[in-house]
């Protein structure tokens, strides 16, 4: 049993699904400092200084702070300017994967028509066919 485990972890496909998990947290990663370090605060300044990490509506009356941290508690808060960020995480993260498969189907290429039979071939085949007419 271990041994079949061995040949299964070892498969061309579980390697290549692992390395692409690690890459892609680590594209999160990128993606999420992006868009927390400098998308929203850009949009923040268009905005006038709009810090979207700290919307919230406040679902409990005992809720009366100002930042999202120190709401949550004290009670239960909607946070739709974390969800939204998220939201962005998330298109941008789409939309760069959709252009990198997008590249990658342009870079494979077309498998090659098969190549025409050699004169010898053709004239064997042209004497195997009359020969089947007679």
């Amino acid at each position: 049993m271990l041994e079949e485990f061995k040949k299964f972890a070892m498969r061309g496909n579980v390697v290549d699904l692992a390395v692409g998990v690690i890459i892609g947290a680590a594209f999160g990663a990128i993606v999420s400092s992006l868009v927390g370090d400098i998308i929203m605060p850009v949009i923040g300044a268009v905005t006038g200084g709009l810090d979207f990490s700290n919307y919230f509506i406040p679902l409990s009356p005992k809720v009366t702070a100002t930042a999202l941290v120190d709401a949550k508690k004290q009670g239960a808060v909607l946070a739709w300017g974390n969800f939204l960020t998220l939201v962005i995480n998330f298109l941008i993260i789409a939309w760069v994967l959709f252009l990198c498969i997008k590249a990658i189907n342009r870079l494979k290429t077309a498998e090659p028509p098969p190549a025409a039979p050699s004169k010898e071939v053709q004239l064997l085949t042209e004497i195997r066919d009359l020969l089947k007419s007679r």
